[in-house]
């Protein structure tokens, strides 16, 4: 029982983390975790030298 339970916790919290994401995707966001997303032109895991 305990098993089913821990699961469907870690199934829900995919379920929003995939949600959060696409919500975010629709907003213009390119990348999510840089706080200059909605700014950028998407290359946030790139270097700038």
């Amino acid at each position: 029982m305990a098993d089913i339970i821990i699961g469907s916790i870690i199934i829900l919290a995919v379920i929003f983390a995939v949600g959060y994401i696409i919500k975010e995707k629709r907003n213009g966001k390119k990348c999510i975790g840089c706080p200059y997303s909605e700014n950028c032109g998407g290359s946030c895991g790139e270097s700038k030298k």
